[in-house]
């Protein structure tokens, strides 16, 4: 009998220990309420079930990539090109795989190594705007006042062209790579800030930002850890954009001769070259056009695409 109270004693010890954890111990709680939802996780399980997105973004990469090998196959390195008059215009062949230019030199390594400057400059301005975008954004639409400064800003620099802009910097600076990166991403944050901007400004005075200020939260922690994890979706469109826009801009800048320098080509440049002899020979201007193509129809639907998986209204 003494044995049997002693044993339902423990029982209750027991259950009053594990009441106890239950009730008071904050990690049984998050155990029992656990969920194994992963952000990121779920923006890829959302992006691959969609197989037009898949086979686009194995398209653009496998471009990417093989306009580095493909001037390791070729036949003639760039460094090396010297014009040749005799061999001018010589049409696709087993020799001259893209043909010839004007002045006959290999067509094939100049088309690929002007991709790779292109996309180069697309890369770059694109994560430049991306980058100074987004912090613009955030503090023009966190910081009340700054946001009559950034409004005026934004309104005096919109207001003008920005073929304008960009073409006195090319006449008074000079033209180069790094010249027409810096200068189309100081004048393409514009939609990017806007666009974080009024999100920033919805998101603001959510309760649980609310009661992050009350307990003396950073501003910058805040902006980084509650509101842009909201914009993620929007930065990935947004930067999708901006990168075939950056090629079709520096093509028609080329082609205009405001674009890069003569000593560094770029798709833009092989099309502003072919303008005068495509009609007699189609190829110097078919192959740098289809690859302009490509690249700003995969990217941008490629974009859309990762941009819906990215938003969280999407996720199950």
């Amino acid at each position: 009998m003494t044995a049997h109270i002693k044993t339902l004693e423990e029982e209750i010890i027991n259950e009053d220990e594990l009441f106890h954890f239950v009730e008071y111990s904050p990690e049984a709680a998050e155990k029992i309420g656990y969920s194994d939802y992963s952000y990121w996780k779920s923006v890829f399980q959302n992006f691959l079930k969609k197989k037009s997105a898949v086979i686009l973004s194995f398209i653009f990469f496998a471009l990417v990539i093989f306009s580095f090998i493909a001037l390791r196959i070729g036949k003639y390195d760039y460094a090396s090109l010297v014009p040749d008059t005799t061999k001018g215009f010589f049409s696709p062949n087993s020799e001259y795989w893209f043909g010839t230019d004007n002045l006959g030199r290999d067509y094939w390594s100049q088309v690929w190594y002007a991709s790779q400057i292109s996309i180069k400059l697309a890369l770059i301005v694109g994560l430049g705007e991306c980058i100074l975008g987004v912090i613009i954004g955030c503090l023009w639409g966190y910081v009340r006042k700054l946001d009559r400064f950034f409004t005026e800003l934004y309104n005096l620099i919109n207001n003008v062209p920005n073929i304008i802009y960009l073409t006195l910097i090319a006449l008074m600076v000079g033209q180069g790579f790094w010249i027409m990166a810096c200068s189309l991403i100081a004048f393409g944050w514009l939609v990017m800030a806007r666009n974080v901007r009024n999100l920033v400004m919805i998101h603001r005075d959510r309760e649980y930002n609310l009661a992050s200020r009350s307990l003396g939260t950073p501003t910058w922690r805040i902006l980084l850890k509650n509101i842009l994890p909201q914009l993620i979706s929007v930065i990935i469109l947004r930067l999708a954009l901006s990168i075939p826009q950056t090629i079709a801009t520096e093509s028609m800048l080329s082609y205009l001769g405001l674009g890069l320098d003569i000593n560094t080509p770029s798709l833009g440049i092989l099309l502003r070259n072919a303008r005068t002899f495509f009609l007699d020979y189609p190829y110097l201007l078919a192959f740098p056009a289809a690859i302009v193509s490509i690249i700003s129809i995969t990217f941008y639907l490629l974009g859309n695409a990762f941009s819906d998986a990215a938003d969280p209204r999407n996720h199950v």
